[in-house]
């Protein structure tokens, strides 16, 4: 099985434009989320997946200057930028991560990985709860196919995935449950607005030249520290529409 790890990342972001180039601890917010991807047992290869608009020449140069394969596709029609990219990478399965989430959890993406080895379905469901920035998502060729073909309206279009949730008995699935640790969904963990980026600098400043730090000890460093997580606790996650 081709486990082809997907990181959506563009510069057009409309509340903190440019997030994922900006400075996190000694590097980059993008960087991080590629080294916690290349950390994922079973990936077999990890692609940044950014649009064919000259902004985003900026995600393609930091890729070839980092060694990082990167696919340009459409800006907003992002199921086909996913699509087609993951058939250039032959993949067999597709994780899709964004690139906002800069400690995305790849101890639990090895997990989800080891689940559809064991029981090859369409798609990943969550059986537990989860920081918002730490989740990644699998689904199977066939089924992103399938998704692409049907998946009309916006939101399936802009969310990928988000047609296959809606209509998950005309998929195959596997659950996995959370391990305990991440029963914090109280907790935002992800770059979407200054706030979010202050908490995630604060957690890059605690964790000093450890891009890997395990997802566990990030959540519990935030519950050890309120004043650190109620910085974004208010923060209203953009309704899918």
């Amino acid at each position: 099985m081709n486990f082809v790890a997907i990181i959506q990342a563009r510069m057009g972001s409309t509340r903190l434009p440019g997030k994922v180039l900006m400075p996190l601890g000694d590097t980059c917010i993008l960087d991080y989320v590629v080294t916690r991807c290349q950390k994922i047992q079973k990936v077999t290869q990890v692609v940044v997946a950014t649009s064919i608009l000259k902004q985003d020449d900026d995600i393609e140069n930091w890729c070839k200057l980092n060694g990082v394969s990167c696919f340009r596709g459409s800006e907003e029609d992002v199921l086909e930028r996913y699509y087609v990219c993951a058939q250039n990478y032959k993949s067999d399965y597709i994780l899709r991560v964004t690139a906002d989430c800069p400690f995305v959890d790849y101890e639990l993406a090895s997990l989800m990985i080891e689940a559809m080895v064991t029981n090859p379905s369409d798609i990943l469901l969550y059986e537990g709860q989860i920081p918002r920035g730490l989740a990644v998502e699998v689904i199977s060729l066939q089924a992103l196919e399938k998704v692409n073909l049907q998946g009309t309206e916006s939101r399936h279009r802009e969310h990928v995935t988000y047609y296959a949730y809606e209509n998950k008995e005309n998929f195959t699935c596997v659950s996995l449950k959370l391990p305990k640790y991440l029963d914090h969904p109280q907790l935002r963990i992800t770059v979407d607005t200054p706030e979010d980026y202050e908490v995630c600098q604060l957690i890059a400043e605690k964790f000093v030249d450890n891009k890997t730090i395990s997802s566990a000890e990030v959540i519990q460093y935030l519950l050890n520290s309120p004043k650190v997580s109620e910085i974004n606790a208010h923060i209203e996650q953009k309704p899918v529409i």
